[in-house]
């Protein structure tokens, strides 16, 4: 269970929801054991939190376990949905902890945000990569298919087919040094759903990932966007998340979703 997370279903604003799948990594695997390690390195955080005054424990978190894969990632995506859009349904908001990227868009598909917002150092608008239509490395171009628009934060690799799809006037790619100037843009009417690719961050904060990219951001630019982007938000993930470092990748996917509970409950 992660740590504070022990309200009841019926109770419960947010709903934690581990999503262990690494089907599709492409260089290094390890991502089914990121939400055992988030959940693990959060245990020693304190429960009060300064900046808003609040205590976590207090926010009717409920944690619902993992939900395991299966063989066919297309319903296992499927699956994850339903799972999340009951939780919706229900009044909580779904907070999705991976495993490999693909997972979010299972999470995309269930909130059907306006905008989908992603901290991530790939652009992920492949049709496909190795052959696989669900890759990890098609995630912003599913999101597309639900959301009016995207907006990738840190982005700063990519072929060339999908910077030429970065270009068209429903993405907004922000490279990592112009990210510190960017501001939430979201009309009043518009929903977002959050997704933060802890390969977003530069490998020296964030190792523990399957495909590293340097130049990346730092942890504060980080936690800032999520503070920031919170209130406007219906759904929340951290993916990518692998056992390949000594815990400095979960426990910073640890502290954002935290950052990203205590920020959405204050605008409650």
């Amino acid at each position: 269970m992660f740590p504070g997370a022990d309200a009841r279903r019926e109770d419960a604003d947010y709903a934690l929801v581990g999503a262990p799948l690494d089907a599709s990594t492409s260089f290094e695997p390890g991502a089914r054991f990121g939400p055992r390690r988030v959940r693990h390195f959060a245990e020693h955080f304190d429960d009060y939190d300064h900046h808003t005054e609040q205590r976590f424990s207090s926010l009717s978190v409920y944690d619902h376990g993992d939900v395991g894969p299966t063989a066919d990632v297309d319903e296992y995506l499927t699956f994850l949905r339903g799972a999340l859009s009951d939780f919706r349904e229900e009044g909580a908001v779904p907070l999705v902890v991976g495993g490999e990227h693909t997972v979010t868009v299972a999470g995309v598909r269930a909130v059907e945000p306006d905008v989908f917002v992603c901290v991530d150092a790939h652009l992920d608008l492949r049709d496909s990569y190795a052959g696989d239509p669900l890759s990890h490395a098609t995630v912003t171009r599913h999101a597309l298919d639900v959301a009016d628009r995207a907006v990738i934060l840190g982005a700063r690799t990519g072929s060339e087919a999908e910077w030429d799809r970065a270009n068209e006037s429903d993405v907004t790619v922000v490279p990592p040094a112009d990210v510190s100037d960017w501001r939430p843009d979201l009309a009043d009417d518009e929903s977002a759903y959050l997704s933060v690719d802890i390969d977003g961050f530069d490998p020296g904060y964030a190792p523990g990932t399957g495909t590293m990219e340097p130049f990346g951001l730092a942890p504060r630019e980080g936690r800032r966007i999520v503070r920031e982007l919170a209130p406007a938000v219906d759904g929340f993930d951290v993916v990518e998340v692998n056992d390949r470092d000594d815990g400095q990748s979960a426990v910073l996917a640890a502290k954002l979703l935290r950052a990203f509970v205590y920020a959405h409950a204050s605008d409650r």
